[in-house]
């Protein structure tokens, strides 16, 4: 069975998210720089089977695009043009960064460690995936 695997897109730092084989739970991948980004996701594709692409679509609080769409559109592009054979679907990403400080506050972690951009990306891509598979109804 195959995953499926998301991508909190950023300026500098990528964070990515998996699900189990079997689409159950949404857990926290790694956290890449962007500019190797491509490259990670072409060798995770290589050693897991994954059936799509789930990539957080950076909005405002008013709906409109952020700055950083057009980053995340050539991301996109690229892949879809390598890799036709798995596909890709945006999904809102609004309020994840936020929810994701608020899931390591009161996870209880030290200030020093809620301070970890990195961690903050990859829980913030294990949100953008629960909510997917929530919007689906992928889970039972």
């Amino acid at each position: 069975m195959a995953r499926i695997l998301s991508i909190d897109y950023g300026k500098k730092r990528t964070g990515l998210a998996v699900t189990d084989p079997l689409k159950i739970i949404a857990g926290g991948l790694a956290t890449v720089s962007t500019h190797e980004l491509f490259e990670y996701v072409q060798a995770y594709v290589g050693r897991e089977p994954v059936e799509l692409i789930v990539v957080g679509k950076p909005l405002q609080t008013n709906g409109r695009p952020s700055e950083n769409l057009a980053r995340v559109e050539q991301f996109v592009n690229r892949w879809r043009k390598a890799r036709p054979d798995i596909p890709v679907e945006y999904y809102d990403e609004r309020f994840t960064s936020v929810m994701a400080h608020r899931a390591i506050i009161d996870s209880g972690l030290k200030k020093k460690a809620r301070q970890n951009k990195a961690l903050v990306d990859e829980i913030s891509a294990t949100i953008i995936l629960q909510g997917y598979m929530e919007s689906k109804r992928i889970l039972l």
